[in-house]
């Protein structure tokens, strides 16, 4: 018998794919689309009463 033992990589991408997933399952998953930039006001915008 032999000591050494056989490791291999993770499968590649091509090999095995992402499932399929569209929109209603992403929005279960993740819940709602937000913008990137904060909803919140600035200081100034606080300050001087702008939204």
């Amino acid at each position: 018998m032999s000591s050494m033992s056989f490791h291999s990589s993770r499968p590649d991408r091509w090999v095995k794919p992402k499932p399929y997933s569209d929109s209603s399952l992403r929005y279960k998953v993740h819940g709602k689309i937000l913008p990137m930039e904060s909803e919140e006001p600035g200081f100034f915008a606080r300050l001087f009463g702008r939204r």
